[in-house]
């Protein structure tokens, strides 16, 4: 993989880790955090995009309107979805699920669809990628009382639902930045903009929620709307360097991070079982970083 892409990747991957983790931390946040996170991202980002479009000499093209449409569709369904997932499981489940789910399908997609070709090693580390996320996912087994295999269970699909929204979303933003050559910043900047429109009826419905959810977890909110974009923009400009069957598992360095955050913050258990699969995704990073 191209080093500059790489290092785009890793750095994503750590500000993720981190704005996941805040989204853990808010009991219930459902589609009224999505709103509030996605409200903060636009009016960060409008500035930024509106100087960009100023000195830019290419001027927006009609082509861009249906990839925002699709943009922000697909990402307030990973929002939703993903809450929902914290909502009900342990961010060491539902996280390394829904990250080892999207690249597998990314990468299926990548080589079907779009003829890609990763190499030997660049499959092979995304295996090890997937295989980690497995190792990682799996803590817990079989045991534990009826609520926590319930809890377990329910964790597990969302965490594989919202891998395949993942999934959907960087196949269609790789899409939109390549095919379509929409600017990154501007993309994501117009995205979030229609993602807190495309919400703010829900939210004028539930105005007591989403202020409260504001009183108490602001802080958890600017995190999110301000770490989300950019280490989304750094994906979306490794996809401009790199073929998306190896942008999306080296992502997932992320896993690593959270599963230790779920650890060391969240004391959630089985630490040996996750940092086994640490090991592995390291080595799958490795091996696509090689390729």
């Amino acid at each position: 993989m191209n080093g500059t892409a790489l290092v785009f990747v890793v750095v994503a991957a750590v500000l993720h880790a981190l704005w996941n983790l805040a989204a853990k931390r808010v009991p219930g946040g459902g589609a009224a955090l999505v709103f509030l996170y996605y409200s903060v991202s636009a009016v960060a980002l409008v500035p930024v995009a509106t100087v960009l479009l100023v000195l830019d000499p290419q001027r927006p093209q009609w082509t861009w309107l249906p990839a925002v449409v699709g943009n922000a569709v697909l990402h307030i369904v990973y929002g939703i979805v993903l809450q929902r997932g914290y909502t009900v499981g342990d961010l060491s489940v539902v996280y390394p699920l829904a990250r080892g789910t999207g690249p597998l399908l990314s990468v299926l997609a990548a080589v079907v669809l779009f003829g890609e070709r990763p190499g030997v090693l660049g499959l092979a580390g995304a295996a090890l990628v997937i295989a980690g996320v497995l190792v990682i996912g799996s803590a817990g087994g079989g045991g534990g009382s009826v609520a926590d295999r319930r809890a377990r269970r329910a964790g597990v699909g969302y965490g594989l639902l919202t891998g395949a929204t993942i999934a959907a979303y960087t196949l269609w933003d790789d899409h939109s930045v390549n095919a379509l050559a929409v600017p990154p910043v501007v993309y994501l900047c117009a995205g979030s903009v229609l993602q807190s429109a495309l919400l703010a009826p829900y939210a004028r419905r539930h105005g007591d929620t989403v202020a409260r959810l504001w009183r108490e977890h602001w802080r958890e909110a600017l995190v999110i709307g301000l770490l989300s974009p950019v280490a989304y923009a750094l994906v979306l400009f490794a996809l401009q360097r790199a073929p998306v069957s190896l942008v999306a598992p080296a992502r997932e360095l992320s896993i690593v991070l959270g599963g230790l955050a779920a650890w060391l913050v969240l004391d959630e258990a089985h630490p040996v079982r996750r940092l086994t699969g640490s090991l592995i995704v390291l080595g799958g990073i490795a091996a696509i970083a090689a390729s």
